[in-house]
């Protein structure tokens, strides 16, 4: 096996390190300080070295060590170290040794968007680092030093620049010792490890009160834009003491060389980091500063066209929001990237990332990608600020204890229902037209004394705060983002359980499962939440209203053969607000194909079809729930019959007799209803016999 040596000053290094590990190949890394030793993580497959070492001295390891190839990897501004590598290899080369010498190259370094730094005249570009401290001495206002713990001398070489210094260096002995053989004293010395996001530097220059930023053009890991984002964005003036144009190799590059040489394949996928970002409203004043500050340290933004329009930064931007275009392209970018771990991604959400967002599904989605190893990235949610609760500030209410629903992509079923029961309502909208629509239902329930407050364009410089009445929403044109808040000044308190009266049915001369009976029925079908429910043979509509009326989240499927009985389903379904009914007209069991699977089933008439009907059901859930009423000794028996070919269990026959009061004269006589078999029972999964 080949025997690999990397000199190791950068981040860059150490990656490459860490991949070589990853892959099994067993290597050396040098390292000039105690410090950078503590940076490197143990494992038996790296061997460390410790110390600076002059060409002869590198020239004596190579030999006694027996190594195939160098990889330089060492501070684009350490030109002695490169040197003094580069001559030992030559020696070793002239002496007959075959030694691979490669440069591994510092990332390109991410400046602030558009250069707008350098073209508004505040970076100034020196040679040299005494050409800079030159320039310097002609200055008022304090000095941040972010060029190492080496060049101090050139700068602490004129009291006048000395005096106003600030010096970032690394937290080593070798450092600080430097810094005080220089005479700098504590409270000048910043002693941290990068890497520096824009944030802290900006926090440091203001701590600070710095006029002046030094620093060298560095690289990507190096920091050096986010030390020209943060410089920009604080209005100073920063001071560059330029890089001579690097020779060598990318990481990507290095990493194929070593393939080569090895013989074997060395994996280099880093990590990205993904943020979920919730943006609020949408504009930036509406974000919170971790959203804001995300946005502008972001490589990679990707959102609906919609969220995207309003960031200006010119960093690479895509049109993804769905997993299934997110997902393939990061790990099509994670494949091509020489080193995606500097690779920021932003995904904008709008509104906040945990209330009526897709945040969830995304974040679901992405993290089983990188459970299973398939991405490599780290997987970080931002919360935003609600337009619910923008809309609530703006008008004094909360909203702790006020429903809310989301128009946005999805139904809400009995909205005019929900309204009419609660004196406030947040809604959330997908734009004008579902104002509209608003504006629409609450006149056709009667709620027209209702008022409407509207938040459109909430956070943007068109934002307005209006109390419509249904009328006027009905007749709303204006295309943007709505909120809407409706006060009910007429609420009524909703009902507990079932039990309408007869009479508040349209029924005309269509039979209809009497008050007393369905109050049984219905009782009997014992719901559950969510129910999807059959009512076949439904007549009016009676029981299938009574259930939609439970829950708006229970879905029934009212089934009739009779197309006077179907208008009158219509009617008393348009009657009661109820939108969770589906009426469908036709014979059964034929009208029961293509519908979802019931849970529970009601059977107020079978049309001598019982057997059918009940064998049917049991093919489409084999654990369904069954309620039927019968009113004639024939239906009993042809319940008894069907029953006999299926596997049931919980199986109750009760029979209902009903009298009502009657006025005779001055007299009060009863009336006889006929009586009314109601059987209940349970399939259990068994096998369907017949």
């Amino acid at each position: 096996m080949k025997k690999i040596l990397i000199f190791a000053g950068t981040t860059e290094g150490r990656k490459l390190s860490e991949c070589l590990a990853e892959a099994g190949i067993s290597h050396t890394l040098c390292v000039a300080t105690e410090y950078g030793k503590t940076l490197l993580q143990q494992n038996p497959f790296v061997a460390v070295r410790q110390g600076r070492m002059t060409q002869e001295e590198i020239k004596e390891f190579l030999v006694k060590e027996s190594y195939d190839v160098t990889v330089d990897a060492t501070h684009p501004y350490a030109q002695v170290v490169t040197r003094n590598i580069k001559g030992a290899v030559n020696e070793l080369r002239g002496m007959g040794k075959s030694v691979s010498y490669l440069r591994l190259k510092r990332e390109g370094s991410k400046k602030p968007k558009g250069n707008i730094l350098e073209n508004a005249g505040q970076v100034t570009f020196f040679g040299t680092g005494m050409d800079c401290a030159m320039a310097l001495k002609n200055t008022k206002g304090n000095i941040l030093l972010t060029t190492g713990s080496k060049e101090l001398s050139d700068f602490c070489a004129f009291p006048e620049i000395k005096s106003r210094l600030y010096v970032r260096v690394l937290p080593s002995i070798e450092s600080l010792s430097l810094c005080i053989e220089q005479e700098i004293c504590g409270k000048q010395i910043i002693a941290m490890q990068g890497p520096f996001s824009a944030a802290m530097n900006e926090a440091i220059i203001h701590q600070y009160k710095i006029s002046y930023l030094v620093t060298k053009e560095s690289g990507g890991s190096g920091g050096y834009g986010e030390k020209l984002e943060a410089a920009k964005r604080m209005g100073i003036q920063v001071f560059v003491i330029g890089c001579r144009k690097e020779e060598g190799y990318s990481f990507r590059e290095t990493v194929r060389e070593l393939e080569k040489i090895c013989g074997q394949s060395i994996p280099f996928r880093g990590r990205m980091r993904v943020t979920l970002a919730g943006i609020g409203m949408g504009s930036e004043s509406g974000m919170t500063g971790e959203v804001r500050e995300a946005i502008k340290e972001a490589d990679i933004l990707l959102g609906a066209d919609r969220v995207l329009a309003y960031h200006l930064p010119e960093v690479e931007k895509h049109t993804y929001y769905q997993a299934e275009q997110i997902i393939p392209y990061l790990k099509e970018m994670q494949e091509k990237t020489d080193f995606p771990e500097s690779k920021n991604v932003v995904i904008l959400l709008s509104g906040d990332s945990g209330f009526y967002s897709g945040c969830r599904r995304l974040y679901e989605s992405l993290n089983g990608e990188i459970r299973a190893g398939r991405l490599k990235a780290s997987l970080h949610i931002m919360p935003g600020i609600s337009s619910v609760s923008y809309l609530s500030a703006c008008i004094g209410e909360s909203y702790q204890d006020v429903p809310i629903y989301s128009l946005h992509g999805r139904e809400v079923y009995n909205l005019a229902r929900k309204i009419q029961y609660s004196s406030k309502t947040f809604l959330l909208t997908s734009g004008v037209k579902d104002v509209n629509r608003l504006g629409e239902l609450l006149l056709k329930a009667g709620l027209a004394e209702c008022e409407v407050v509207i938040g459109y364009q909430m956070s943007y410089e068109s934002q307005r705060i209006e109390t419509h009445t249904p009328y006027e929403c009905s007749r709303l044109w204006e295309e943007g983002l709505y909120t809407c808040f409706v006060r009910n000044p007429h609420a009524q308190k909703r009902r507990l359980t079932h039990g309408l009266m007869d009479e508040e049915f349209i029924r005309d001369k269509t039979p209809m499962t009497k008050e007393e009976v369905r109050d049984v029925a219905i009782c009997k079908l014992r719901l559950s939440e969510n129910a999807v429910v059959y009512d076949i043979g439904s007549g009016t509509g009676s029981v299938a209203v009574e259930i939609a009326g439970i829950s708006d989240e229970i879905q029934i499927y009212a089934l009739e053969r009779d197309r006077e009985a179907v208008s009158l389903i219509e009617k008393n379904k348009k009657k009661h607000n109820l939108q969770n009914i589906t009426v469908i007209e036709g014979e059964v069991p034929e009208g029961l194909i293509g519908l979802p699977a019931a849970t529970h089933t009601f059977i107020g008439g079978s049309g001598g079809r019982m057997k059918e009907i009940l064998q049917t059901l049991y093919r489409l859930n084999p654990w369904m729930h069954i309620v039927i009423s019968a009113v004639s000794l024939e239906t009993v028996c042809e319940i008894r019959e069907a029953l006999s070919l299926l596997s049931v269990k919980g199986e109750e026959m009760v029979q209902l007799q009903v009298n009502r009061v009657r006025e005779a004269g001055n007299y009060h006589l009863m009336r006889a209803e006929n009586p009314i078999w109601i059987c209940s029972f349970d399939f259990d999964g068994g096998v369907l016999c017949g």
